[in-house]
């Protein structure tokens, strides 16, 4: 039971919404000053705080302001008189969750409440799982799959291995997890450098892991100092490596026999101490055999291999993510975290995330631009994710024995898809042929679908 405390001198008032909030199943409790508010508040250790801008002993900003809250708890909404408004514009920005104005209509003021104890409850665990992350440099994930991969990365990193591979979906998250290697091993204290081997051209590559001295090559003005010597006692991560020109593999293989490079344009050996953390998307088996990656190359770096499970097979994570980047994102723009209601939340964690983590990613900061601070709905997202994700779900859910009928769940989704597709019309000029590509549909499959919908 949610404990909420309502902080306020007004009797009759701090009655009625004791009455009121009690039969939604709140515990309440009621203070009539501002001192005796702040140690209710240290008592109780209550979920939300109503509390009146005008008490008796101080003003409701100064108990706002000395009101321990941890982690974002407990949530404020602030009471305000007409003549108040500017003081709860205010006290929201000093951290308060909203304001209500007398008098209020008592569904606004439950659902007020409710926003703002889901608020907290996502902020509480977005500060736990911050903390877990802390550990592996920002991986989030309470799935079996990531809490063996974040063990798995915790020995990995005390070892002494210094050639490791990391495997996985392109947007699996494959730097973070080199990252988190570096940061829980004995050279934590060392640089973390990081190069994509696909970003740049073949020519300059070879520069920038191992360096040239001046008029080594046109255009080369000044000395250059390679990567390779700046992660001296530390890590390099080469992203992409499958991509790496076969001409420079030889050299790479050469530095990781012994250690030793030499600069372009130098005659001069090099030694240098490096973890290497090797990541690809590609499968570099199927790469040797097709001639396109060093044999011995990928027998050098394949030590110790790490496979990155895909978002689609640890969907139970989707959610928390989710969570997490909203309010990553609602800090970075200044704005209210986004929530979710419960049919987004089904249908994200059913949808396939082609893209991983990173289109997940993308999407919340989307929103968070478009509807800052607001519930997201279906009709909020891409038709795309919403009409795959209601597939998914159609595929997976199996119909309790007792609850809504088959049928009232399959007229639900029928109205659902066909205001997404209404919308997508609506987007597209009314155009079939682009709304059925924008939604990932053949002509064919769009028609029927604009059939069985009795969409004319």
């Amino acid at each position: 039971m949610q404990t909420i405390l309502i902080i306020d001198d007004e009797a009759s008032l701090v009655s009625s919404l004791t009455f009121a909030l009690e039969a939604e199943g709140y515990r309440v409790r009621g203070a009539a000053t501002g001192e005796s508010g702040l140690q209710a508040v240290a008592d109780l250790h209550p979920d939300l705080v109503l509390l009146d801008l005008r008490l008796p002993d101080r003003s409701g900003l100064e108990v706002l302001e000395a009101m321990p809250r941890e982690n974002g708890e407990p949530q404020v909404i602030m009471i305000s008189a007409h003549g108040d408004t500017r003081a709860a514009v205010k006290a929201v920005k000093m951290g308060a969750a909203d304001y209500l104005t007398k008098p209020f209509d008592l569904d606004d003021l439950l659902h007020t409440i409710h926003t703002a104890l889901e608020r907290g409850r996502m902020a509480s665990e977005i500060a736990f799982h911050r903390r877990a992350a802390l550990r592996h440099s920002g991986l989030v994930g309470e799935s079996a799959a990531m809490q063996d991969l974040m063990a798995t990365i915790d020995r990995i990193a005390a070892s002494g291995a210094s050639r490791i591979l990391v495997l996985g979906e392109s947007g699996t998250g494959k730097a973070l997890v080199a990252k988190a290697m570096h940061a829980g091993s004995p050279r934590a204290g060392g640089p973390f450098i990081e190069i994509n081997c696909a970003s740049l051209p073949e020519q300059l590559i070879e520069a920038e892991l191992f360096g040239a001295e001046k008029g080594a090559y046109t255009g080369a003005h000044q000395r250059r100092v390679g990567l390779v010597t700046l992660a001296d006692k530390g890590t390099l991560f080469l992203d992409e490596i499958g991509e790496l020109p076969l001409s420079l593999q030889a050299k790479l293989l050469h530095f990781l026999e012994n250690g030793q490079y030499r600069a372009i344009g130098s005659t001069r050996s090099l030694q240098a101490d490096v973890r290497i953390v090797a990541a690809t998307n590609r499968d570099l088996a199927a790469e040797v055999a097709a001639g396109r990656f060093r044999e011995d190359l990928y027998y050098r770096i394949n030590v110790i291999c790490l496979k990155i499970p895909a978002l689609r097979n640890r969907g139970e994570d989707v959610i928390g993510l989710a969570e997490h980047f909203a309010l990553q994102y609602a800090h970075e723009e200044g704005v209210l975290p986004i929530l979710v209601d419960t049919p987004v939340r089904q249908v994200l964690a059913a949808y396939h995330w082609p893209g991983n983590v990173r289109e997940l990613k993308n999407l919340i900061e989307r929103l968070t631009i478009l509807f800052p601070g607001q519930t997201i709905s279906l009709s909020e997202l891409p038709p795309e994710i919403a009409l795959a994700g209601q597939a998914g779900q159609e595929e997976t859910n199996v119909v309790p024995e007792k609850g809504p009928s088959v049928s009232s769940i399959s007229n639900t989704l029928a109205s659902t898809e066909r205001e997404l597709i209404l919308c997508a019309l609506r987007e597209c000029g009314g155009h079939k042929g682009r709304t059925a590509d924008r939604l990932g549909l053949s002509r064919h499959a769009f028609k029927r679908r604009l059939q069985r919908l009795a969409i004319d």
